[in-house]
């Protein structure tokens, strides 16, 4: 008995070492079939109407920029303030600056290498547009434009929209709008004033660009299609 208890008690330590990992266990890998289900698929779908936990988007104007009735809406779901702006300044910036330009003149620097240019944000079609509008070509894409909603959160959108504002308000401001305070710190001048498009370089000083426009170049070295009526570019690749 002496020589056999060790020898149980190894045998019983060894056992409990043995891994036992769930890794080891029968289990359906993410969409691979089975024949167990009569549909051949090993994942079962939710049940109808089933939200996620946090999903539960009940807010359409937040969410979807529309109302009760389905139209879109006109005023902002959130509050907006200088901290809304600068952060839609700052996604604008990235997201919508490429295409749309830097001021919303819709001359972007991919529209100045040959592809579609966009409307100006200030024409007046899109400065009467509600703001409901500007959130669902983010969240669903418009025309030539692919939907953002992957890249840009809801309330990312509304602080981008925020900031369109502001563009289109900055090239049709009046300086009689601005509090008597703010208006004696503008400099007394006779020149007529000129809007931000003016300062705004229709192309770079590059000769890739000599009748832009009319006639878009995709410069040399610059990878990419031509776009509509581009022609290549004349300087040495770089």
């Amino acid at each position: 008995m002496k020589k056999i208890v060790p020898v149980v008690l190894f045998i019983v330590a060894l056992a409990g070492c043995s891994r036992l990992d769930m890794q080891d266990q029968p289990k359906y890998r993410p969409q691979r079939p089975s024949n167990f289900f009569a549909d051949g698929r090993s994942e079962r779908q939710p049940v109808e109407g089933t939200i996620a936990r946090g999903q539960l988007n009940e807010d359409t104007a937040f969410y979807e920029g529309k109302d009760a009735a389905g139209k879109d809406v006109d005023v902002f779901p959130i509050a907006v303030d200088k901290t809304v702006i600068l952060r839609g300044q700052n996604r604008y910036d990235i997201y919508c600056s490429p295409c749309h330009g830097r001021i919303g003149n819709g001359l972007g620097m991919i529209v100045r290498r040959g592809f579609k240019q966009p409307p100006s944000y200030h024409i007046d079609r899109l400065r009467n547009a509600p703001v409901g509008h500007f959130y669902d070509v983010i969240s669903n894409g418009y025309g030539a434009m692919l939907n953002y909603a992957a890249q840009v959160q809801p309330r990312d959108r509304w602080a981008i929209i925020a900031y369109i504002r502001a563009l289109q308000y900055s090239e049709n401001a009046n300086i009689n709008d601005l509090p008597a305070e703010a208006r004696s710190k503008v400099p007394a001048t006779s020149a007529p004033p000129v809007p931000a498009q003016a300062n705004e370089p229709i192309a770079p000083p590059d000769s890739d660009f000599e009748n832009f426009p009319a006639q878009p170049a995709t410069p040399s070295g610059v990878p990419g299609a031509h776009g509509p009526g581009a022609v290549p570019g004349k300087q040495p690749e770089r």
